[in-house]
């Protein structure tokens, strides 16, 4: 089911979230179908989104759901950085469309997490899939990409290159 994405503002998205639990597992088919489908209907209409956190769509669950050349489901992710190497890039979100944010990020990064079977997993990451997953990641701690601004000028309308 298409879900409405919480927009820049909403209270619910500045909350952090709360794991999943091994007796939630029965809801996850359609927490991950409604991200599916949420995400989906985003490409639709933007034409872009590669993956959706399920904060967006007031679900307070640390579930995460990506899809590029597959679907990947993350649960209960924990993030961490190989080394201390970032880079400034320009940052968009589905929460506040037309809006891009220029913010520094870890070059590399490694995501465990559990899948969906509740299998301990691990991804290593690099660039543009390191900056998603750490902008994703934000959400579960309800931070966005705006707090995360360089500095006051930092702040865009429109279409803008993602890398400076």
């Amino acid at each position: 089911m298409i879900r409405e994405i919480l927009k820049l503002g909403d209270p619910a998205l500045y909350e952090k979230s709360e794991p999943i639990e091994r007796a939630e597992m029965k809801h996850l088919s359609a927490w991950t179908s409604d991200l599916h489908d949420t995400l989906m209907e985003y490409r639709r209409i933007y034409g872009a989104g590669r993956a959706i956190a399920a904060p967006q769509i007031g679900i307070q669950k640390r579930l995460l759901y990506m899809y590029t050349d597959k679907p990947y489901v993350f649960v209960n992710p924990v993030l961490s950085f190989p080394d201390a190497e970032t880079y400034e890039l320009m940052d968009d979100c589905m929460s506040f469309p037309g809006l891009m944010v220029k913010v520094r990020r870890y070059k590399r990064a490694a995501i465990t997490y559990l899948d969906e079977n509740f299998e301990p997993q691990k991804m290593e990451l690099a660039g543009d899939l390191s900056e998603l997953l750490q902008h994703e990641y934000d959400h579960l701690d309800g931070i966005l990409a705006t707090m995360r601004a360089v500095d006051a000028r930092s702040f865009f309308l429109g279409q803008m290159k993602r890398e400076l």
